[in-house]
Formats: structure tokens, C-alpha cells, sequence
């Protein structure tokens, strides 16, 4: 049986759509979630799925909550590790213990719009066509390899609201996918195999 870890700050729709993916697909896999906002939607939805889980409060300052995560994956030993709206930049010291393991989604077709204001500046820029990347996690914030992306078109009335739900719904379909491709062992440009 693999082990996914999965990081989540917020209200945790994208990892309710890999739980049910998952399930739906009967993918031999433990969850393991880690949050460091202990009121989270995101707790509160692996409290409600059964997922084991642990919350390291991100309020108790940065260094206690990198060295709480560090320690935890590294008990773990996890396959793959999901960035599901972690809301943090994970210092290099995870980054390079898990080089390859850890991967992320992004609301905007990378390396355009980094950072976490993507959908607003894709407006913000007046660009017509935004989209969903999966990628890498490296040292550099959204700078990893590329794994996967869909374009999402930004329509004339969109505002952030209506653009992140139509997004949303794309990161639903395109993470669980991914995840499913790397447990398989598959090849994505010769980059990235979940070992």
C-alpha cells in the first residue's frame, strides 16, 4: 500500500475531490493529512472521511511548524506528497529531504501568475485565458517541473468569484487524475515517477 501525505491550510475542496476519486477508483492508498490551521475545513474533512490526520498550529511561529512537518513526514515516509491549499512556502530543508515527492497545484498556467493572487492578477492583466497547473515542488515558489495543465478561458462578465469556482472545478478533475498517473508509476516526461 502507497502513502499520500497531504498539506492543507483551507477549506480543503480539492482534497474531498482526491478522497472521492480515490475511493471511486479503489486506489491502494493510506491518506495521512497534516494542516496548520487546526479549525480548517481541511481537518475537518479528513475528520469526516476517517483520514488520520495531525495539526501543527502554524500560529506557534515558523520554525516549530517546519520542524513539526519535517518530523512528520519524515515518520511517515510518505510516497507522494499533496500541496491541497497549504497556504505556506515549505523551507528547503523539506523541499530536498522529499526532492521529487511533493507536488502542488496552481490556479494559473505556470509560470505565468505565481504566487497566491494568480486568479486576480489573470484579471487584473486583462489576459483571456488563464488555466491549472500540477507541478513540482522546488526551492523556487511555483518554479518546479511542469506535470499537467488546462487552459480555463476568462470570459467578459468573470469576476474572481466566478473564475476561482470554474477553476476549482478544473483543479477537481486534473489533481486526482495526476495523482492516479503517478501512483501508477507513469512517466511524465521522463521527470517524475512515484516511487
Amino acid at each position: 500500500m502507497k502513502r499520500i501525505a497531504v498539506l492543507g491550510s483551507g477549506e480543503g475542496t480539492n482534497f474531498s475531490a482526491i478522497i472521492e476519486y480515490a475511493y471511486s477508483k479503489k486506489w491502494n492508498v493510506d491518506f495521512f493529512a497534516i494542516s496548520d490551521v487546526p479549525t480548517s475545513g481541511f481537518i475537518k474533512r479528513a475528520k469526516k472521511a476517517g483520514i488520520s490526520y495531525k495539526t501543527i498550529d502554524g500560529s506557534l511561529g515558523k520554525k516549530q511548524l517546519n520542524e513539526g512537518i519535517f518530523n512528520t513526514l519524515k515518520e511517515l515516509n510518505p510516497n507522494l506528497v499533496v500541496l491541497s491549499g497549504y497556504m505556506r512556502i515549505l523551507p528547503p530543508k523539506i523541499v530536498k529531504e522529499f526532492e521529487n515527492k511533493i507536488i502542488n497545484i496552481h490556479p494559473a498556467l505556470l509560470p505565468s501568475f505565481k504566487g497566491a493572487h494568480a486568479i486576480q492578477d489573470a484579471i487584473g492583466y486583462g489576459v483571456k485565458w488563464t488555466g491549472v497547473t500540477v507541478h513540482v515542488v522546488s526551492e523556487e515558489v511555483d518554479g518546479g517541473p511542469i506535470l499537467a495543465q488546462t487552459v480555463v478561458p476568462i470570459l467578459g462578465n468573470d469576476t474572481i468569484e466566478t473564475l476561482t469556482e470554474r477553476i476549482h472545478e478544473v483543479e477537481h478533475k486534473i489533481y486526482p487524475f495526476v495523482i492516479e498517473k503517478l501512483l501508477g508509476g507513469e512517466d511524465f516526461e521522463g521527470a517524475f515517477k512515484c516511487q
